[in-house]
């Protein structure tokens, strides 16, 4: 792709319409007496003009904190046809409990949902306990939502150990999301979802599963239908009532392969028109993810990095590798250009401070893309993968020698579409090299399908000894889990059989471990 994207500053001062929506998010977190709004029993019909069949997206929360969370929903009783809510405000009760019967009511109040905001709804929950189950839920006229679950953060000094589920790249047409139906069952205290939520591609015949419309999303309400096809599979759904999920983008929630404010295909979509399709992406990506105000979009601009604590075991910084990067190159020569940004100036500036300045023991990076080198040339040469960090060298190299002064710093990343499990080295370009921390390259909910193993193997296999620092390689659909405390992280890469059906067996394929105060990963 020509030209380079400039990096878009991330503080601007927000837009009078960014401020009227941030303002309507925030008016939701206010707690009102408890017994004030009855969820059970005699239901108030405040709104009996409401269609049936409102809660059909259910529940989910996000960015857990020591003393709240973020609570989701969004009132759509017909989701693929955008959403069939009345274009007014609607008032939605939410409720807060210690226990799932509702009994030991914390926390309450009344939010409204937008027609602005698709008539979602996002409660900044505050003044809860720290590590803590909770359960809550929502109510519209006489319609109560199926009831959530989540958790909140341990206190800032306590190293609580901390089970994280690891998920990315989901498409609605190359399978069923079986994988979390496993999750769930192995019970994580939070889910990092690392991007491509949704798939931007054409509705096809030949799929597991067809998306909806008729060709590619480029409008709000267009956007909207596909997040909201998305939300109804059920292993999904049970998922996100099931544990808080702390989620960021990268390039199918938009366009393929896109960079700053440049398409794949600047031939067929101007600048114009991207933009447009930027602004109209970004909301409806705010609107059916559980994340706070701060993240509501300033037209084409949205906020997503950001840094969650598990108290002094693991400080999390979740990065933007899409937004703020310079345009992807397609020479080795080209990629070794220090002008080239991936962060932009002000995110790796948060990120080095971040990692500065953690007190934790673990220093986790959720990176949408690859971090370690991936050298796709058997033999003398090298041959990188551009949209990943190898095409962003000297930034990559600048983070690298950062890793080395750093405490335990362990990248979490996806878009491959595999599994790829690495030792990070200080200098790729050197075999010999330093080791300064590990990375963890999730494979795909159901993205690829059900891929031949062998034909992967056969791709992949011989390029091994050109990457000295890969230590597994795997093409299976699942996730990744791992269990988290001061003397290491266990980690399982958990697959299923198949995709194509809308239940399967799951297993561990593989079990490894980072020792604390030793760089790098190894089989256990």
């Amino acid at each position: 792709m020509p030209g380079q994207a400039e990096a878009q500053p991330s503080d601007r001062r927000p837009s009078d319409r960014r401020r009227f929506l941030a303002a309507a998010g925030a008016a939701a977190v206010g707690a009102a007496t408890v017994g004030q709004l009855a969820l059970a029993g005699t239901a108030r019909a405040a709104d009996p003009a409401l269609p049936s069949g409102v809660f059909t997206l259910g529940v989910a929360s996000g960015d857990p904190l020591p003393d709240g969370v973020v609570l989701w929903t969004r009132l759509a009783p017909d989701p693929l046809n955008g959403g069939g809510m009345p274009d007014r405000a609607v008032d939605v009760a939410w409720q807060v409990a210690e226990d799932p019967r509702f009994r030991r009511t914390v926390r309450q109040g009344t939010a409204q949902a937008l027609p602005a905001l698709g008539h979602s709804v996002h409660v900044d929950v505050r003044g809860l306990r720290p590590h803590r189950e909770y359960w809550y839920r929502f109510r519209a006229a006489d319609q109560i939502s199926p009831a959530g679950r989540t958790r909140t953060a341990p206190s800032p000094h306590v190293a609580t150990p901390l089970r994280l589920a690891l998920a990315s790249c989901q498409n609605w047409q190359h399978g069923y999301f079986t994988p979390y139906a496993d999750m769930a069952e192995q019970d994580p205290d939070a889910v990092l979802f690392i991007g491509d939520y949704i798939y931007e591609s054409t509705p096809a015949a030949t799929g597991a599963r067809r998306h909806e419309g008729k060709g590619e999303p480029y409008s709000l309400v267009q956007y909207r239908n596909r997040y909201a096809q998305y939300h109804t599979d059920p292993d999904l759904a049970r998922m996100h009532a099931q544990a808080p999920w702390i989620v960021t983008f990268d390039d199918h929630e938009v366009d393929n392969d896109w960079a700053g404010e440049i398409p794949q295909d600047p031939d067929k979509q101007s600048h114009d028109a991207f933009v447009a399709r930027l602004t109209a992406a970004y909301q409806a990506y705010y609107e059916h993810m559980p994340v706070r105000a701060t993240a509501v979009p300033n037209g084409p601009h949205i906020k997503m990095y950001r840094s969650l604590d598990f108290g002094s075991l693991a400080r999390l910084q979740v990065l933007d590798t899409r937004q703020y990067r310079s345009d992807q190159v397609t020479t080795q020569e080209a990629a070794q250009n220090p002008l080239l940004t991936m962060l932009g100036a002000e995110q790796k500036q948060w990120l080095l401070d971040g990692l500065r300045r953690s007190p934790a023991r673990w220093n986790l990076i959720g990176s949408q893309i690859m971090m370690a080198e991936t050298d796709r040339l058997a033999g003398p040469g090298k041959l990188w993968f551009y949209d990943a960090w190898d095409g962003y060298q000297a930034e990559r190299n600048e983070l690298m020698a950062e890793f080395a002064q750093v405490r335990n710093p362990v990248v979490l990343s996806g878009d491959r579409h595999l599994t790829m499990i690495s030792d990070l080295k200080r200098d790729f370009a050197d075999p010999a090299s330093q080791v300064v921390g590990a990375e963890f390259v999730g494979t795909s909910i159901s993205s690829n399908g059900d891929q031949d193993q062998v034909a992967f193997h056969a791709e992949f296999d011989p390029l091994v000894p050109d990457n000295p620092h890969w230590k597994l390689l795997d093409a299976h659909r699942g996730y990744h889990l791992f269990d988290i405390d001061r003397g290491g992280i266990d980690a399982q890469v958990r697959i299923v059989d198949t995709v194509v059906q809308p239940q399967s067996a799951a297993r561990t394929l593989a079990r490894l471990r980072v020792e604390n105060g030793r760089p790098g990963v190894e089989l256990a």
